[in-house]
């Protein structure tokens, strides 16, 4: 086969033959008729592939043929990829048909490591029924909603393997005639507020939050003081921050309503904020741990779970309560304890109040009203000095 230095096919038997290209580069190549039509299939090139070694490849092929097996799709088969490689590619085929990034960053969210940790490093074709149990059980009747959306985005991700030739059956993930047997009727989504705590108890619960060391615990300090939602404070970088002006910008593509946010700090929220600076790791305020030989997390950090909060309030032994309740708790407080009008609030957890021309009317003042509020907001969450009793005299010494 050295010697073949004339461009074009040459064959060496059993459908293998060396393909030599104008400028004299060498590749194997397997050939065969099906169905009346001949297919062709690359080896790999020459040298890199002996003729041994690619004689060995053609006979594999035969046997394939002969037993009506189609050379071509097992060799994409082996190039199968995990469920995170698959899940990623499945976002970039479809993430041209929506709006904004916010879609995106809620299907990468929902199909990370927050949820799908465990699926992830699996190969697409070995995912059952079981593994995604195991991911949607812990959430199905605590985040009734997302566990909802969870599901679905799993089993269109699992159909656009079947579809790439990477698995085949029923879909794990899909509903009818699956998981609906498996799983408990998921209550439907509650409309109105989130259990919540009553914002009289709020300053003790504080008090108990400031002594436990955990980054969860900093990470709902923070979301409490500034009252944003839990993807919001979770996903929130050093870059946002902008000390001197003491305010926090949120992105769109991290809200709710798909606008940006300024958030105004109090004093506390920025304290918290540079002593957590003096031991940042990476880019995420927030940080989780990284994730044992990955390159991405050992150069960018990743942000804790959106678990992290939920299950820290578990361990506290508060059931009854939710993470996003500190919101309302907020509103309360502020329509019935303080003098701030409504859409201040309102505007300091990022609610629409108002037509477009009345929104851009108070764009202009919001921010220092804000400000006012979340100061007075922390203040009312600070320990209070132990005062002492009225009957009680001081000891005098004789």
């Amino acid at each position: 086969m050295k010697a073949e230095r004339q461009p074009g096919r040459h064959a060496d038997g059993g459908g293998l033959y060396l393909n030599v290209s104008p400028t004299l580069s060498k590749s194997w190549v397997f050939m065969w008729v099906k169905a009346g039509k001949r297919r062709e299939m690359g080896l790999g090139s020459y040298p890199t592939v002996s003729l041994a070694k690619a004689r060995s490849k053609a006979a594999s092929c035969r046997v394939g043929v002969e037993e009506g097996r189609d050379p071509i799709a097992e060799k994409a088969k082996e190039a199968e990829p995990t469920f995170g490689e698959c899940a990623d590619q499945f976002i970039e085929s479809i993430k041209a048909e929506w709006r904004n990034d916010k879609h995106e960053y809620q299907w990468r969210q929902t199909l990370g490591d927050s949820y799908c940790g465990t699926l992830r490093s699996m190969r697409v074709s070995q995912i059952t029924t079981d593994d995604v149990l195991k991911v949607l059980s812990p959430v199905w009747t605590v985040k009734s909603e997302t566990a909802s959306r969870l599901r679905s985005r799993l089993e269109r991700v699992l159909e656009y393997a079947k579809v790439k030739g990477w698995r085949e059956g029923e879909n794990p993930a899909a509903w009818r005639g699956n998981l609906r047997n498996l799983l408990p009727k998921r209550q439907k989504l509650q409309r109105g507020r989130q259990p919540a705590m009553a914002y009289a108890d709020v300053p003790a619960f504080m008090v108990r939050l400031r002594a436990l060391a955990a980054m969860a615990a900093r990470a709902l300090e923070f979301t409490i003081l500034t009252v944003a939602r839990s993807g919001e404070a979770l996903g929130a970088r050093w870059s946002e921050i902008d000390f001197d002006r003491k305010v926090w910008t949120v992105p769109a593509e991290r809200m709710k309503g798909g606008e940006t946010h300024v958030v105004a700090l109090s004093v506390p929220a920025t304290d918290l904020l540079k002593q957590l600076n003096e031991v940042r790791r990476g880019d995420y305020i927030f940080a989780g741990e990284p994730r044992p030989g990955n390159p991405e997390d050992a150069k960018h950090g990743r942000s804790l779970s959106n678990m992290a909060m939920m299950m820290l309030l578990r361990r506290m032994k508060l059931t009854n309560i939710s993470v996003h309740g500190f919101r309302s708790a907020f509103r309360d407080w502020a329509g019935d304890e303080t003098s701030f009008p409504r859409e201040v609030a309102e505007a300091a957890l990022a609610h629409k109040v108002g037509d477009e021309v009345e929104r851009a009317y108070r764009r202009s003042d919001a921010l220092e009203k804000r400000r006012k509020l979340m100061q007075a907001w922390a203040d009312y969450l600070a320990p209070k000095p132990i005062r002492k009793a009225d009957n009680v005299l001081p000891m005098r010494s004789r």
